[in-house]
């Protein structure tokens, strides 16, 4: 018979020690909790865990292994209408777990009530009887030894970051380079060609689509298709078993560590898509999984009034309860375990407005902004927030306060909006290529609070941007209602395929627009996986539940997709060589001499057409489309780690949105007296093409043209690139 020692409340989860392995469980509503070891044939031993410290059941089992499946059955009350599901005909998870076995499959004894009548999820006394056990998912016991050898967080500054929005399955599952085996896993994303691939185009950090341990819908299965995103969390400490190649009996734990500490030797950091919002375990008519039947009424915010229902904010049927402290501590030691025990470097927060939502309203200065603040080791990691969700008052951009930066939705719609041609855009475009100071600068927050991106993982990828005017998602099965329906997205006159060679000139310059406007802007940027290589979607814009080819990344090139991966790859190699292209601070009255010694230059200068400093009209004028910016390499206001002036190279962008070619007169000598093109996204100016003051030059519709010139103080023997801050 297995022996029980009492162990300790401290810390939550099951804990091996190398003899043994420690469980505790917080429930304040349970009376009475077993903890259930299972074998490998699913044979069930129990234990009533008899020790209780404030509401943390607890026990020790000596020789308790790492592999170990186990759950909780919990006793206690069952009245929706009070707010309480125990239901001990559930087997559940460990909130805690560090490692989760197995799939729901959607069978019946998953539920309270029975399917034929669901008035009984409300007004049930009496739960529906029926064993979940093997139907549902298990806890993992887990060895918390690993070798990280050297491994260190590359800790790059923000203002210095390129980030990549990537998906484990989707960038690995058909990389040729790529063992057949680890094609679709964590061992996939830390195998040295797509390693290579991150490397050599010059991203700084990947921001993972959600790893947290996700449910599959049994609705998405049933009509042939899965949960691929997987903002759909159940398990908060474990990595998705389903991403492993080696297992699910905390191999996948080992896997993943793997995998950082592979990215982490390139340089490479390493951020998380988490999903604290909300769990699988959806609303009043959703499965008995974990929280639900451990602590209803302390997990998860319930109607006033109507306890029987979810208050939801998110969408998905339900919203942790932010202002419970088994909520806030599960967040915060989620948090912690993810930065201390898997390395990684930060998170990027989905639907971040719920978790400021400590009562009805979004507030920044909430418990779970306080805690995260004052918190010694994520308070040092990137946040990232969506700064929305779906609830009254969701949106809100520029809202976050110190230590955030947000995912910046309207510099997206800037940016769309300027290149389809849309009028009156140029005041929004300039506040959103200097860094959104409207939105960040009064909570004393930089540029790199902003987030820039152009497309994410919901929405168009970048070819379909400028291919597409409406999407296209038959395929999900939901009669092409689901998905945004204004997407600003412009198809170049053509909808979908076509052997239209204007069109399709059209779209490969409109993609490197959209490029060069995203990595010259002030501000953070984040790059779609796959956008680099004119990746489609065939116009689906919510590819959430299209796990196969159609969201899945193509490495097989054609030659325009090979061209346009060397031009990102030049692109975000000048971004990082010049600090003037990534500031850390907003631009301000910094000044410099001026070229020919007359008067002094500011930090940005904003032209027209004819190289005169715009007025007030100019960006009154609803028509115009073209803009000419002067960014000043000789007055950055910083310094570098040595504590050395920053002076870089001074840089002109032509930008042309009309449907014609316009001539931009060069500004005056003051400004510089030679220019050199280092980029055109027409391909029509040879780099290195030099261009005296004064001097015209015909920009091609919709393209954009850069120019550079060497610091007044350029000492030829120097390179000024290579400064760092």
């Amino acid at each position: 018979m297995q022996q029980t020692w009492p162990g300790r409340s401290y810390p939550l989860g099951a804990t091996f020690d190398g003899t043994g392995t420690n469980f505790a469980l917080y429930s304040s509503a349970a009376e009475r909790v077993e903890l259930c070891i299972l074998d490998d044939d699913g044979n069930e031993q129990r234990y009533d865990v008899r020790e209780v410290d404030a509401f943390v059941w607890h026990v020790y089992l000596p020789g308790i292994v790492p592999g170990t499946r186990y759950g909780y059955r919990v006793h206690g009350p069952y009245d929706p209408a009070s707010g309480h599901r125990c239901d001990p005909s559930k087997l559940l998870l460990d909130p805690y777990a560090k490692a989760i076995d197995g799939q729901i499959d959607g069978d019946q004894s998953l539920f309270s009530y029975p399917f034929d009548d669901q008035e009984a999820a409300v007004t049930g006394s009496e739960p529906l009887a029926g064993d979940s056990a093997g139907h549902t998912m298990t806890s993992v016991v887990v060895n918390p030894f690993f070798d990280w050898g050297h491994d260190r967080p590359p800790q790059i500054d923000y203002h210095d970051t390129v980030l990549y929005e990537a998906h484990v399955k989707g960038m690995t599952m058909l990389h040729p380079d790529i063992p057949e085996d680890l094609r679709g896993t964590y061992a996939g994303m830390g195998h040295p060609a797509m390693v290579d691939h991150l490397v050599e185009l010059g991203v700084t950090a990947v921001e993972l689509m959600p790893v947290h341990q996700f449910v599959q819908d049994p609705v998405l299965q049933d009509r042939g298709l899965a949960n691929y995103w997987g903002y759909n969390t159940i398990g908060f400490f474990a990595p998705h078993n389903a991403y492993a190649s080696a297992g699910t009996r905390g191999e996948q734990v080992l896997e993943f560590k793997a995998m950082v500490k592979a990215l982490h030797e390139a340089g490479i950091e390493v951020i998380l898509d988490v999903v604290y919002n909300h769990t699988a375990e959806g609303n009043h008519l959703g499965p008995t999984l974990s929280f639900r039947g451990i602590d209803n009424a302390a997990y998860y915010r319930l109607v006033d009034g109507d306890e029987a229902h979810y208050f939801d904010t998110t969408g998905t049927g339900n919203s942790l309860l932010m202002r419970s402290p088994a909520v806030l501590q599960l967040i915060m030691d989620s948090l912690r375990y993810w930065v201390e025990e898997m390395h990684v470097d930060g998170f990027r927060f989905d639907l971040a407005a719920t978790l400021a939502r400590q009562f009805h309203e979004v507030d920044r200065l909430s418990a779970f902004f306080d805690i995260v603040h004052q918190d010694p080791v994520i308070s040092q990691v990137k946040l990232i927030a969506e700064p929305w969700d779906v609830g009254d008052g969701g949106y809100q951009v520029g809202g976050f306060p110190p230590l955030w930066t947000e995912w910046n939705g309207r510099y997206r719609d800037a940016v769309r909006d300027f290149w389809r041609g849309e009028p009156a855009t140029l005041p929004e475009l300039a506040s959103r290529l200097t860094g959104s100071s409207d939105l960040y600068e009064h909570s004393g927050r930089k540029p790199i609070a902003s987030i820039n991106f152009v497309t994410a993982h919901d929405g168009f990828t970048l070819d379909d941007l400028v291919s597409f005017n409406e999407k296209h998602n038959e395929d999900n099965g939901e009669d092409n209602n689901d998905g945004e329906s204004f997407n600003r997205s412009w198809n170049c006159g053509a909808e979908g395929p076509t052997d239209d060679p204007e069109v399709l000139e059209l779209r490969r310059r409109q993609r490197r627009n959209f490029l060069t406007t995203l990595l010259l802007s002030q501000g953070v940027p984040m790059i779609a996986h796959g956008d680099e290589l004119g990746r489609t979607q065939g116009g689906n814009n919510n590819g959430y539940c299209q796990d196969n080819e159609t969201t899945w990344v193509d490495w097989e090139l054609e030659p325009d997709e090979a061209e346009l991966l060397r031009f990102t790859q030049r692109l975000v190699r000048l971004r990082l060589d010049h600090p003037v292209l990534h500031r850390r601070g907003f631009v301000g009255g910094h000044t410099s001499p001026a070229a020919d010694g007359d008067g002094e230059l500011p930090e940005i200068g904003w032209l027209d057409m004819t190289g005169a400093t715009m007025d007030g009209q100019d960006w009154e004028n609803t028509y115009a489309r073209s803009l000419m910016v002067f960014l000043n390499g000789d007055a950055i206001s910083e310094q570098d780690r040595r504590g050395e002036p920053i002076v870089d190279d001074s840089f002109l962008l032509l930008f042309n949105a009309h449907s014609e070619e316009l001539d931009f007169t060069l500004p005056s000598g003051r400004y510089g007296a030679t220019w050199t093109t280092v980029l055109d996204t027409d391909s029509s100016t040879e780099p290195g093409t030099e261009h005296a003051a004064g001097e015209t030059l015909t920009v091609r519709s919709r393209s954009v043209v850069v120019l550079t010139r060497p610091s007044l103080d350029h000492d030829p023997d120097a390179d000024t690139a290579s400064h760092v801050l």
